[in-house]
């Protein structure tokens, strides 16, 4: 586990936002991967991402990492935001647009 943790490490803090999904932002594989891809693509967000389903040592990992057992999971500046009922909740009430203007990300769209 060494080895994903280090990995997971490099991408949470190397990657200003970063998201763990099941698919890609392109194709996302299950419907609250989408849901995050959706709301930081509207926000005009530039993000990176990994599949968790390419890599059970990741999508084991991330969930160990986080204490947290579901995919999506979303990490600005390094640190884990949520799921996906807590970024749509946030992105409703306009906290999640407050957070990344807080953490100096850019942003396209203030909804």
């Amino acid at each position: 586990m060494g080895d994903i943790n280090a990995l997971i490490d490099e991408q949470v803090k190397g990657n200003d936002v970063f998201l763990y999904m099941k698919g890609t932002p392109d194709f996302p594989m299950c419907g609250f991967s989408g849901r995050v891809v959706q709301i930081l693509n509207y926000l005009g967000v530039d993000y990176s991402s990994a599949n968790v389903l390419e890599n059970q040592d990741l999508r084991e990992g991330i969930k160990a990492y986080a204490n947290w057992p579901t995919i999506p999971q979303l990490y600005i500046k390094g640190e884990f935001v949520g799921g996906a009922d807590i970024v749509t909740e946030m992105f409703q009430a306009g906290e999640l647009q407050s957070h990344l203007s807080d953490k100096g990300i850019a942003l396209k769209q203030s909804a």
